[in-house]
């Protein structure tokens, strides 16, 4: 049984990949090419949607040239497979937390929309909206930019990451200060 301290073989690729602490691009990518488009269909269905697929898939291939040399050359295939399902639950959870947040967020789509119509006293209604607009004027510039992407046009984080040039985490946290930014004012308005 081989272990990841015995030394490569001679024409194993993946135990010189042990020496060198990574699986080399070549490798990856035959591996990609012979098992990728059945590891895609794999999380396709269980994600049920092509875009989160995608995103498991390159997330798992990113894994197996971190840490694809940690796995036996004959449970390499297993061992993607493994790595895909994790992936899908993540892909998954971060799923829910997304809805979730939408769902919470409901109320500054209708109160920032003026078009949006809601059976409360229409004076109410047009101070709680330029309340919000309001709080929204007050944002950062960098900060308002990642909530009229994510809220207005519909985005994802990683689509808004993209199209920007920033890091998804540097995203996340403008979405995650602008929305404390907004609770804090409105909460403060809100009290007399």
């Amino acid at each position: 049984m081989e272990t990841a301290s015995d030394p490569p073989r001679a024409g194993d690729p993946a135990g010189s990949a042990r020496a060198s602490g990574r699986l080399d691009a070549e490798t990856v990518a035959d591996l990609f090419a012979e098992i990728g488009p059945e590891v895609y269909r794999f999380l396709l269905g269980m994600l049920r949607d092509s875009h989160q697929a995608q995103d498991a898939l390159q997330a798992t291939f990113a894994k197996a040239v971190e840490r694809g040399h940690d796995a036996r050359p004959d449970s390499l295939r297993g061992w993607l497979f493994r790595v895909a399902f994790r992936e899908a639950i993540d892909q998954r959870r971060r799923g829910g937390r997304q809805r979730r947040l939408v769902r919470g967020l409901g109320w500054l789509r209708e109160s920032a929309d003026p078009g949006a119509t809601r059976p409360t006293d229409p004076v109410v209604r047009a101070e709680r909206i330029e309340a919000v607009r309001d709080a929204l004027a007050g944002l950062p510039a960098a900060y308002l930019d990642v909530v009229n992407a994510r809220i207005f046009e519909e985005k994802t984080f990683a689509q808004i990451a993209e199209e920007r040039g920033l890091p998804l985490g540097t995203v996340l946290t403008r979405m995650r200060r602008a929305l404390d930014r907004l609770s804090r004012r409105l909460r403060d308005e809100d009290e007399p």
